[in-house]
């Protein structure tokens, strides 16, 4: 099993590779690795979903997933890690970033599309 640094950086390569595709105009390969860097970010956050000792990183991993979450209109998923790191004991700032999230992005986002 791969560690929580080696997916987290992974993820955020392919983040760039997002970011490289979306300014060439390729929307498939946007989806494609947008949907890659989600999973593995996932995978990252999942390893230390249940440490609640190793904040402020646990929190953050979990922001960062559900951020490609809502990339990938993965809204429900979304919902469940930002649930997860409010479960812990996210710094004040992060945890009002996480409610933001939630609020700004997942809720209008689902009333956006009828959900």
């Amino acid at each position: 099993m791969q560690n929580v640094e080696t997916l987290h950086r992974e993820a955020m390569a392919l983040v760039d590779q997002v970011v490289l595709a979306r300014q060439r105009g390729d929307n498939d390969m946007v989806a494609k690795l947008a949907v890659a860097a989600f999973l593995k970010e996932r995978e990252a956050a999942n390893l230390v979903a249940d440490q609640f000792d190793y904040e402020p990183t646990r929190s953050v991993l979990h922001r960062s997933a559900a951020t490609l979450a809502i990339e990938c209109a993965e809204l429900r998923e979304a919902e469940r890690l930002i649930a997860k790191a409010l479960t812990g004991n996210p710094p004040n700032d992060i945890a009002e970033e996480l409610r933001d999230l939630l609020i700004e992005e997942v809720y209008s986002r689902r009333q956006a599309i009828g959900h």
